[in-house]
């Protein structure tokens, strides 16, 4: 999905017209008529306005042009998953699970390992198949790089 399309969906699904989310966010309503037909696009400090209006993430509003993982724990990110800091702003580089208040809560990679070893290894995989493909993942993730 476009930017363009984005910004149209989230408006009118919080009810909102133009010209009452062009007051919400500090710009005209020629502004916003200009995003949802594509002629432009909003700058970054405006996306940091539309993504705490709107609860979604800038990668979201971009239309979800990169695919995220945590880059501690290397799960898929999307808005539900997506950690915020404390200010409330989305912090799109890890997890809610991993990056609590402005703090991660695994600093210690063995531990982590430990989490989710037990809890993705199945039938399918054992747990000792689930701890060599993370053993290999999680070292090239940023979290555990910058430990090293």
């Amino acid at each position: 999905m476009d930017t363009k399309d984005v910004i149209l969906e989230l408006r009118t699904k919080n009810g909102l017209s133009q010209e009452e989310l062009a007051e919400k966010i500090y710009v005209t309503r020629q502004a916003v008529s200009r995003w949802e037909t594509g002629e432009t696009v909003p700058n970054t400090e405006t996306l940091k306005l539309l993504s705490a209006l709107f609860n979604v993430s800038i990668n979201t509003l971009l239309g979800s042009p990169r695919k995220l993982i945590c880059q501690c724990c290397g799960m898929p990110l999307d808005d539900g998953s997506i950690s915020k800091e404390p200010g409330g702003e989305f912090n799109e580089e890890y997890c809610k699970w991993c990056y609590v208040d402005g703090k991660f809560v695994y600093s210690n990679l063995d531990e982590l390992l430990d989490f989710i070893t037990g809890n993705m290894s199945n039938e399918n995989q054992t747990p000792e198949q689930v701890r060599n493909y993370l053993k290999e993942l999680l070292p090239t993730l940023k979290h555990w790089q910058q430990r090293t």
